[in-house]
């Protein structure tokens, strides 16, 4: 049975590779990973025999295999973040008595991926497998703001990727960066009437164990049913679930403002 350093040093092995455009030079690995050579090309040689790895000896260089393909695919079929976040969701909806949600960003669009409705509320226009543009949610604007500057300048390159809702909504990158700038210094983004007129939304973002934003926790309420002090509380409520998905996905929890 191999030792646990040898499992971590195999783990960090296939994270270069999977950082990585395309294969690596074996030399390469070693490099990044400050390992001697000989140990590089035994954890290589191990995963190569377990599928995990792929030589190319024309290129002589290494690549993913179909193994760790296959572990991507069980991966997106098993859902663990919907499994994960679910429960929480659940919670999050009793405790604030509104409607709650989880979204990921999926190109310039969330996609919602976990709908809980609360009885008496009002009906929405989201729900499961639903797309809406990420600047007009409060959703995707807590992603947006986690996301590095040159990741959002890809997103938006001109006018003609924004798209406005009800006459809402962000039109030029230069409003989009202002608007995430509040949101990072506020630790949450919101939006009013933007997706739904009359209607309200708090959002805070979950981040994985490499610091990145996977998801978008809101919760969305009817604007004339919350004061200024309801809706901090919403956003308390929203906070902890965030963190809490975020625990629950090997991440670190972000200090609030």
């Amino acid at each position: 049975m191999p030792s646990a350093p040898a499992v971590g040093q195999a783990l960090t092995v296939l994270k270069v590779l999977a950082r990585r455009a395309g294969p690596v030079p074996a030399a390469s690995i070693a490099r990044e990973l400050g390992l001697a050579r000989s140990t590089t090309y035994r954890l290589l040689d191990a995963l190569s025999a377990q599928g995990f790895v792929v030589h190319l000896p024309e290129e002589r260089r290494y690549g993913l295999g179909v193994a760790a393909f296959e572990l991507g695919s069980a991966y997106s079929r098993q859902e663990p973040m919907q499994r994960l976040a679910r429960p929480l969701l659940t919670r999050l909806a009793d405790r604030v008595g509104h409607n709650a949600h989880l979204v990921v960003l999926h190109g310039r669009d969330v996609l919602y991926v976990i709908e809980e409705r609360v009885a008496g509320r009002p009906s929405l226009v989201t729900d499961v497998g639903v797309r809406l543009p990420a600047t007009l949610t409060a959703s995707g604007l807590a992603i947006l703001a986690a996301l590095p500057t040159a990741q959002v300048r890809a997103l938006y390159p001109s006018t003609a990727a924004f798209v406005q809702r009800h006459d809402q909504g962000p039109t030029t990158l230069s409003q989009l960066r202002r608007l995430l700038v509040d949101v990072r210094a506020s630790g949450f983004a919101a939006e009013t009437g933007s997706v739904t007129p009359g209607l309200a939304s708090v959002a805070c973002a979950a981040f994985d164990h490499n610091g990145h934003p996977v998801a978008g926790v809101a919760v969305t309420f009817p604007v004339d049913e919350a004061d200024d002090r309801d809706r901090t509380e919403l956003v308390t409520a929203v906070r902890g679930c965030a963190d809490e998905l975020t625990r629950r996905l090997g991440g670190a929890v972000r200090s609030s403002r």
